[in-house]
């Protein structure tokens, strides 16, 4: 089984947003045996909290399910535990990039728009400040990209 790790920085609107949109793209296809999906954050500002509660009601318009609770990055683990680690921009990347203290991780690590096809960005940006758009934004950006990680991970 390859385990999937989607993080940004509370672990509380996009990442679990990637979870939830990647869990139920690999239920579509029945490849549910074959993957783990989980998400977190690079600060620990809201662990044990749910996602945000304007993400939530963005994904249930698209017929996705948040249900993980908010954790943070776990240097010790998480590192060992998963087969790719995507962050959503690139101070979540550099973040985590600096936990692998010996560089024994950076394959596993990518942005999480490295999988675009349809949306040319450099980042998934952070929805918390913004208005309803933004929030549809990020849910057209992780839908697109859930899409090219698929494909990738099923091509390797």
């Amino acid at each position: 089984m390859k385990r999937i790790l989607f993080v940004c920085l509370g672990n509380i609107c996009r990442s679990p947003t990637a979870e939830g949109i990647m869990v139920k793209m690999i239920e579509q296809k029945n490849l549910s045996d074959k993957y783990q999906c989980d998400s977190a954050g690079t600060s620990g500002y809201h662990i044990g909290e749910k996602a945000d509660q304007r993400m939530i009601s963005h994904a249930k318009k698209r017929n996705y399910d948040l249900t993980s609770l908010s954790r943070q990055f776990d240097r010790k683990n998480d590192f060992e535990l998963f087969d790719y680690i995507i962050t959503m921009d690139q101070h979540n990347y550099e973040n985590v990039c600096d936990y692998d203290f010996g560089n024994k991780y950076q394959h596993k690590i990518y942005p999480m728009v490295k999988f675009c096809s349809k949306h040319k960005v450099d980042k998934v940006p952070d929805p918390y400040y913004g208005g309803a758009q933004g929030f549809e934004n990020v849910m057209d950006i992780l839908e697109d990209a859930c899409r090219g990680l698929l494909e990738y991970v099923e091509s390797n």
